[in-house]
């Protein structure tokens, strides 16, 4: 008996009526040699810390690095998952031939090989690796199966991966946690969110702080067409209002117009990245509600598989084209004009060695139908696209003017289109881009005169935009670089932070842990995330170019070109330093104390303590500020100058351990107390002894 496993019922379903196994079991179908079951996505999970050592159940730096020796994975903890499971490795068990028709990519491979791991699988594996879900690809994918091993460098880098985060998130988020956390806050760390959130993070500070300029710009009106003036931003209102009162009774010269006839080429076809930007600038729709969209338009055998991270199709697709277009009745005022004729073939569309798993997302043909509203404004935009790129190019007319009065220079451009080529498959819809907005201008002569109309506006310099997801999502593909150019970053891509299908639950869980907040469109950091990055001194962990790296070493790993031990080793090593720098550093935050003051603590223990008995809290200096004095509140010790910005406090209580004025005393004067007893730790069995210390930031750590 051939075992099939899908990734869904749903495409369970459709594989069983394709192959005849029409009768439907507890968990799976059967017909004609074959049992077609599935997952429900993760059934499987790497194994929690706890499952290696008991002692990692507890959030204590003296347990961290936590490094297994290796990795294991788990089933989830979900009575479905578990039935379907048993289900699944039963069948395995009785099978012949083992098909794995997951999701043809990285996570897809995944899912499918825990789960045959776990099932002990020991017969050998084929792969179903198809573009879209129509019956006809099925077919062709099960006509043309695949040995399960080709794809063992995906699973190598998708595994890679899990480990990865596994090693950096756990670690580095106790780590932190711990050491700077208040009460019980977990400050979350990750290998892409992090360097994620530093970039909102950096930009919602640069706007924060931004001090607006005014400046003053010089233009004039001739023959109903703007110029604007060389001289660009002017500093001061003096000097922009001498300049205009020496031109304004002067005539305008035009020395040279230029007119050069250009082409703009047809947009490139949707990877997901694009596609996500597309649907948030004309939509408004979040990453993570187009990706939705675009998986059930997927699933409804629409269009072709959407977790990609390329602009292109492979040649073999090209003489597939006309009937694809021709099935596109709903747009046949478009793609009529195509047929009949020879498919225009460009190598911005066309290119075998940029498709690497999958190609572009493009429509399947299949009449658009059962979809809702939102659904239907995704579909349309990748069919759009999909018929753009075989009309011809649009040529446009660019104009230059360049004039000057009293021999200072002004210019003006504008664009004509002189036939809308590819623009024709757009021609109803509003653009919102004012890039977008034609200027079109007279006919000068060189050496021509005339009066103007010059004037001088006030302006004000700008904050830097805030992100929006679109350009959050294009910063996350370039690992923060702004690049314009589509062919650099195409180039960029293998070093962007995480992939295409990532991206959107990276920024969601930002929210979720609200790190950061929507204001209408913007993305702006929020006090807990900036508080989150500031406190991270570690670079590596917000760099965007390092993760960057990583991500393409992943890749490298799923060309085989990279072996996944070497990235394994790196992540330890690092983790390993980021431990070591996070807990001696540490060791800098305490107060520094002077010559005398350890004089003093060479008295005998009866001096010390009647000598801390007759110390009062209230005439203690202010650790932090060096200038107010400690003042008692209801719940903790306050400085007395607040109200001049220092926000130094120290509880009364910590970790439910009432503190006495001695403690308190050698929080303030040396930075550390001495061991106490009875602290109790969130999660914990039983309660811990320690020293409490005073940290860099004024927060308070318990070191055992």
């Amino acid at each position: 008996m051939k075992v099939c496993i899908a990734e869904k019922p749903s495409v369970a379903k459709d594989i069983a009526q394709i192959l005849g196994a029409n009768q439907r079991k507890d968990g799976y179908y059967e017909g004609n040699g074959y049992q077609i079951t599935w997952t429900f996505g993760h059934l499987c999970t790497l194994k929690e810390p706890a499952d290696y050592l008991p002692e990692w159940k507890y959030w204590n730096l003296r347990y961290l690095p936590m490094v297994p020796s290796r990795f294991g994975i788990k089933l989830i903890d979900d009575s479905g998952v578990q039935k379907q499971f048993h289900v699944i490795k039963r069948l395995v068990e009785n099978a012949t031939e083992v098909i794995n028709c997951g999701d043809a990519g990285q996570e897809g491979e995944v899912i499918q090989r825990w789960v045959l791991h776990l099932s002990k699988c020991k017969i050998p594996i084929k792969r179903l690796w198809i573009s879209s879900l129509t019956e006809e690809s099925i077919k062709e994918g099960f006509a043309n199966l695949k040995d399960g091993k080709k794809y063992d460098n995906l699973y190598a880098a998708g595994s890679s991966r899990a480990i990865g985060d596994w090693l950096l998130g756990i670690n580095a988020t106790r780590l932190f946690t711990k050491k700077f956390g208040q009460q019980k806050q977990v400050l979350s760390i990750g290998r892409v969110q992090t360097p994620t959130l530093a970039m909102i993070v950096n930009r919602t500070l640069e706007i924060n702080n931004f001090k607006p300029e005014d400046y003053w710009e010089l233009r004039t009106i001739y023959r109903e067409t703007e110029f604007n003036s060389v001289l660009g931003k002017i500093k001061t209102k003096e000097k922009a209002e001498y300049a205009l009162s020496k031109i304004a009774q002067e005539p305008f010269n035009v020395n040279s117009f230029e007119q050069k006839e250009g082409v703009e080429k047809p947009p490139r076809l949707f990877d997901l990245t694009a596609l996500q930007v597309e649907a948030n600038k004309k939509f408004g729709f979040s990453a993570d509600q187009t990706l939705k969209h675009i998986q059930s338009l997927y699933e409804k055998k629409l269009v072709t598989y959407p977790r990609v991270d390329t602009t292109y199709l492979p040649d073999d697709i090209y003489p597939k084209v006309p009937e694809i277009l021709s099935k596109m009745s709903y747009y046949s005022r478009f793609t009529e004009p195509l047929l009949g004729k020879k498919i225009r073939k460009s190598k911005q569309v066309f290119d075998d060695k940029k498709v690497t798993d999958h190609h572009a997302i493009i429509p399947t043909g299949h009449v658009q139908s059962g979809i809702s509203p939102d659904e239907n404004k995704i579909y349309d935009a990748v069919a759009k696209r999909f018929i753009a790129v075989f009309y011809p190019d649009c040529k446009v007319s660019n104009s230059t003017v360049i004039g000057d009065v009293l021999k200072l220079e002004f210019k003006a451009t504008g664009k004509q289109i002189l036939d809308l080529g590819w623009r024709v498959v757009y021609a109803t819809e509003k653009s919102n881009s004012k890039t977008e907005e034609e200027k079109i201008m007279p006919l000068f002569k060189e050496g021509e005169s005339g009066p103007h109309e010059p004037r001088v506006d006030q302006k004000q310099t700008s904050p830097p935009k805030p992100y929006t997801e679109a350009t959050l999502l294009r910063a996350m593909e370039t690992a923060g670089k702004r690049v314009d150019n589509e062919e650099m970053r195409e180039l960029l891509k293998d070093n962007g932070i995480g992939r295409p299908s990532t991206r959107a639950n990276i920024i969601e869980t930002l929210f979720k842990r609200r790190y950061i907040e929507r204001q209408r469109k913007n993305i702006l950091a929020t006090q807990t995330g900036i508080d989150l990055i500031q406190v991270i001194d570690n670079e590596t962990l917000k760099s965007a170019e390092l993760t960057g790296d990583w991500e393409r070493k992943l890749r490298l790993i799923e060309k085989g070109e990279f072996h996944p031990e070497q990235f394994k080793k790196e992540l330890i090593s690092m983790v390993v330093d980021l431990t070591n720098e996070v807990l001696f550093k540490s060791q800098d935050k305490f107060i520094t104390i002077t010559p005398e003051e350890e004089e003093d603590t060479k008295k005998s223990k009866k001096t010390k303590t009647a000598t801390k008995k007759q110390i009062k809290i209230e005439e203690l200096t202010c650790p932090k500020c060096q200038k107010g004095q400690l003042m008692k509140g209801k719940k903790a010790y306050g400085c007395s100058n607040y109200k001049s910005g220092c926000n130094f406090v120290l509880p009364f209580v910590f970790l439910d351990k009432k503190l006495t004025n001695n403690q308190i005393s050698d929080i303030i004067l040396k930075g550390k107390t001495r061991k106490i007893s009875g602290f109790t730790i969130p999660n914990a069995s039983e309660k811990i002894d320690g020293s409490i210390e005073l940290m860099k930031d004024f927060s308070l750590n318990l070191v055992k």
